[in-house]
């Protein structure tokens, strides 16, 4: 016993000794591969496969009945939470809102360090579009991989969170923002953009160097003006596809999420977006394929030089991105082993492609589709029924923009077989009549040059479940959900499904057969997906609760009704285990803000008019909802005080000088006083409109 004792205490030296001087292990390709790691999470989908499979067994069917909450941490000035934790070495790695990168002990949830890199500071004066959230982290050698949607892309130091470097991906007066993770792989750290709604943007995906931050490659997705000449021969390549004056519009093609590197074949592969505008009659106004948009691309990964594509949507006009998951596994098709890439973006189309080549090898519509009838293999491109481009004016069409599937991750599961699908059913009414040729976007206004509308629900439920074969591409199991916008999904060896839902439920479920064998209730809705890991031989499932992303800020009617009000709940990050027995403090019920009505005040319908073109314009409905109808990403301005009465001093202060960018409120500072009273008056108007007044 004494000897034990001894070299406990030893190790423990040792251990604190090691952990002082900075060493850590190193992380590498062949750690981020390595399928049979149990105990880490080490990128974004686990491994470098990005199956977000684990091969723990501990919490499984018959035992996760006893899961309880270990330790839970309070995240009170976080508002959307979307983020993949990581673990490494015990330690927990995860981005809160404002890009705010925390580690914490993942046996107790107790914070080791915190980088803020000061979002706010670096973006005052300066006119920004993007989100407050982010979806995560990537890991390598010794450090912590984490993008600011500025546009920063930063390493620290894993140990300490010191900043040992800081590159700027894309200029602050561009109309870009980052909201996607970075990706690690043999040296380099790759990152993306948004921002094709924000304005004239031509897309491109960046390599740096893990080390020096120094740019090691840039690959464009979209041709730019021919007269300054190609890039490279692809580019030449891509243009003639393109029509019209395309780089006026700047083409788009944004790839803000969904890239993973292929260890085993040493490829590089990104999804990339849709067109910008999104309407092709007046991007590109004689038609073509329009390359890269809506594609999966495979790069060299060492000069990101062009290898293959598969094009998901020739010509895309609906923003049917394919910036979703791109899951590696090796399948068995009829009797032959095929190194397989799968794929299930917003089109509703579920896609296996032979990876070495970029094969189309089978596509099934995986959701209610109205755009295209089928996927013709021979050609390996959509057949798309008359009147899908809306040319014969207003049309119903399905998916809606938000998706069949959107950034929400799938899993696979080897054991199963099968894929873990987060399914969203909706329409949209699209129509065009009011833009002609002259129309062009405005950097930080953007526009989409099309109008759209949610349309009829295409089912009785509007979110889905599905574990989908993707050998026979059939659906096995499903289970129905009354909201889209459901978290991404976690499978195990255990023989486990997890996943969260807007309705703050934390299922876990079984994945053979769909039935629910456990439920935890958050209180709060969920759009992280969940991890998991192990320390000591113990099991523990992770995740992030607070509802958020574009569907959560009240894009789209439907939302606000779950009454994740702003301000109200409690964001918290949850870990659970068999032996989970703590106590959550109850969240306060779902709330649902007032409208303030002025009983004395009189709306100027034609300000109002002038206030809700500006509210569009400014693309302030992106954050407090459409009609001023908060989702509970931003406050709801319906019930906001700051637009009673005169003209505040503290009104100014926020939307013109941007004092509450803190809060990833933006500053808006060439809107005039003029402006501000159309703006109020607007929002008066929207605050009012259950009573009985009288307009002016």
């Amino acid at each position: 016993m004494k000897h034990s004792i001894h070299y406990f205490a030893l190790f423990s030296i040792w251990l604190f000794a090691t952990a002082s001087s900075g060493q850590t292990r190193l992380i590498n390709d062949k750690d981020i591969a390595d399928e049979t790691n149990s105990e880490d999470w080490l990128a974004y989908g686990r491994t470098h496969n990005e199956q977000r499979y684990s091969p723990l067994t501990q919490i499984n069917q018959k035992s996760v009945a006893k899961m309880g909450v270990d330790w839970h941490l309070d995240l009170p000035g976080d508002v959307g939470l979307v983020s993949t934790p990581l673990v490494i070495d015990g330690v927990m790695y995860f981005t809160g809102s404002m890009n705010i990168v925390r580690a914490v002990d993942a046996l107790t949830g107790a914070v080791l360090w915190q980088h803020d890199p000061k979002v706010a500071e670096e973006v005052v004066g300066h006119k920004r579009a993007g989100w407050v959230h982010n979806r995560g982290l990537s890991a390598y050698g010794n450090k912590i991989f984490a993008a600011t949607w500025d546009g920063r892309l930063q390493a620290l130091d894993r140990n300490s969170g010191k900043l040992l470097w800081s590159t700027r991906t894309f200029g602050l007066e561009e109309p870009l923002y980052i909201t996607g993770a970075p990706k690690a792989f043999k040296g380099k750290v790759l990152i993306g953009n948004g921002g094709t709604e924000a304005g004239p943007t031509r897309g491109y995906v960046s390599a740096y160097d893990t080390e020096t931050g120094e740019l090691a490659w840039r690959f464009y997705i979209v041709p730019g003006n021919p007269e300054d000449g190609f890039e490279d021969e692809t580019m030449e390549m891509a243009a003639e596809t393109w029509s019209g004056n395309w780089w006026e519009h700047g083409g788009g093609g944004n790839a803000w999420h969904a890239f993973t590197y292929d260890e085993e074949l040493d490829q590089l592969y990104i999804g990339t977006g849709n067109g910008s505008p999104w309407n092709q009659k007046l991007r590109s106004p004689d038609g073509g394929d329009n390359l890269f948009l809506c594609s999966v691309v495979a790069l060299d990964p060492d000069t990101g030089e062009y290898l293959w594509h598969y094009q998901t949507v020739p010509g895309e006009t609906w923003d049917y991105n394919s910036n979703m998951d791109i899951v590696l596994a090796d399948l068995t098709l009829e009797g032959r082993d095929v190194k397989a890439l799968m794929h299930a973006p917003k089109n509703g189309f579920f896609y296996v492609l032979d990876r070495r080549t970029g094969t189309l090898l089978s596509a099934e519509k995986f959701a209610d589709t109205n755009w295209a009838t089928h996927i013709d293999l021979a050609t390996g491109r959509p057949v798309e029924r008359q009147g899908a481009r809306y040319e014969d004016g207003s049309e119903n069409i399905f998916p809606s923009p938000f998706g069949a599937h959107s950034w929400h991750a799938m899993s696979y599961n080897p054991k199963t077989g099968l894929v873990y699908l987060p399914t969203i059913h909706l329409s949209a009414d699209f129509i065009d009549e009011s833009y002609n040729t002259q129309w062009r976007s405005v950097a930080f206004e953007g526009g989409t040059a099309v109008d759209w509308s949610q349309g009829a629900d295409p089912r009785d439920y509007s979110g889905e479940l599905q574990a989908w074969d993707p050998v026979t591409q059939q659906k096995r199991w499903s289970v129905p959900q009354s909201d889209p916008w459901a978290s991404g999904t976690l499978t195990t060896a255990g023989g486990l499904v997890f996943q969260g839902e807007a309705n703050g439920h934390f299922s876990a479920y079984d994945a053979s057969s769909g039935e629910t064998v456990w439920t935890f209730d958050a209180g709060l809705g969920i759009s992280a997906p969940p991890i998991t890991y192990a320390i000591d031989g113990k099991q523990y499932v992770s995740v992030l609760v607070g509802y958020g992303g574009g569907y959560a800020s009240g894009l789209t009617p439907g939302s606000e009704r779950l009454g994740w009000a702003y301000g109200v709940h409690t964001r918290r990050l949850l870990t659970f285990s068999l032996e989970g027995k703590k106590t959550v403090p109850q969240q306060p019920a779902p709330h649902y803000p007032e409208p303030l009505i002025e009983a004395d005040f009189a709306v100027n319908n034609s300000l109002a008019e002038k206030g809700a073109g500006l509210f569009i314009q400014h693309a302030c409905y992106a954050c407090h909802g459409l009609g001023a109808i908060s989702g509970g990403m931003a406050p709801d301005l319906r019930a906001s005080a700051m637009f009673f009465s005169e003209m505040t001093q503290p009104l100014r202060g926020i939307v013109r000088e941007g004092k509450r960018l803190d809060r990833g409120m933006p500053g808006y500072p060439d809107m005039s006083d003029a402006e501000l009273v159309a703006l109020r008056h607007y929002i008066r108007r929207e605050a009012h409109a259950q009573t009985d007044i009288n307009w002016e």
